[in-house]
């Protein structure tokens, strides 16, 4: 079951018995004699009050300000590393409502070059990250590991082929918008290429490592009811041993 679920339940279940405690479970106790004190309060009534502050507040941060996540695999290399840790925050692309991820307050759109969490489109109970390629009504082209935009060639410029951490792999250096992010290619891969508008209402999202991401390329565009938020700083790693905290770093 979604996690987001759960936690509405949690803050429905709990302020309920907590509001039936005090319009009438407490007046049924006093009206008995019972001293109305946390000793002779039923257990249910003692959790509630204690857990549905805390789960609200748990609740309105991870819904409408910032929700962490987890890198569980490396189409993002070489920007974010398996076990990488994220922060992200929600209220970038406009508030929503937890569980159907409703907008109700629009605050913003995502923009070219940001890195976005979203719901996967053939399995919404699963999360993706991706960087925003194309918008709403661009056309995108990609062929020979070039991207085009709206037929302008995307600047990528050579790094080098010498990357201990993926033997095999170019890294390049691309500009899209007014952000500047490294990338991998795979000069022993074709890559999969790409030709097509995107409609209004979603977007063309890619992985970093260009030639190991399952993207749009692959299962289709990113409708803006899947946005979830746009990842902006890792906190943590930890893949395996302990966790380390000097990774910590802005999401470029």
């Amino acid at each position: 079951m979604d996690f987001s679920l759960l936690l509405v339940i949690a803050v429905l279940v709990t302020g309920a018995v907590w509001l039936c405690d005090v319009l009438w479970l407490r007046r049924r106790r006093r009206a008995s004699g019972v001293v109305d004190d946390a000793s002779h309060q039923p257990w249910y009534v003692e959790y509630s009050r204690s857990f549905f502050p805390v789960l609200l507040v748990v609740l309105v941060v991870r819904s409408f300000v910032i929700e962490p996540f987890q890198i569980p695999s490396g189409s993002m290399e070489p920007t974010l590393d398996i076990g990488d840790f994220i922060v992200v925050s929600k209220f970038s692309y406009g508030m929503r409502l937890p569980v159907v991820n409703t907008k109700i307050v629009p605050t913003g759109e995502p923009q070219r070059g940001d890195v976005m969490v979203f719901r996967y489109p053939p399995d919404p109970s699963v999360n993706f990250i991706k960087r925003v390629v194309g918008l709403p009504g661009d056309h995108i082209r990609y062929v020979d590991k070039r991207l085009y935009i709206n037929g302008e060639l995307v600047e990528k410029d050579f790094v080098s082929n010498q990357v201990p951490a993926n033997p095999g792999e170019e890294l390049w250096s691309e500009t899209l918008g007014d952000v500047t992010h490294s990338i991998y290619n795979s000069p022993r891969d074709p890559g999969r290429g790409f030709e097509g508008r995107v409609p209004e209402g979603e977007y063309f999202v890619m992985g970093d490592n260009r030639d190991h991401s399952s993207d749009s390329r692959y299962w289709g565009f990113v409708p803006e009811r899947n946005v979830v938020g746009r990842a902006f700083a890792v906190w943590m790693h930890w893949d395996s041993g302990l966790p380390s905290f000097s990774a910590a770093r802005m999401i470029h």
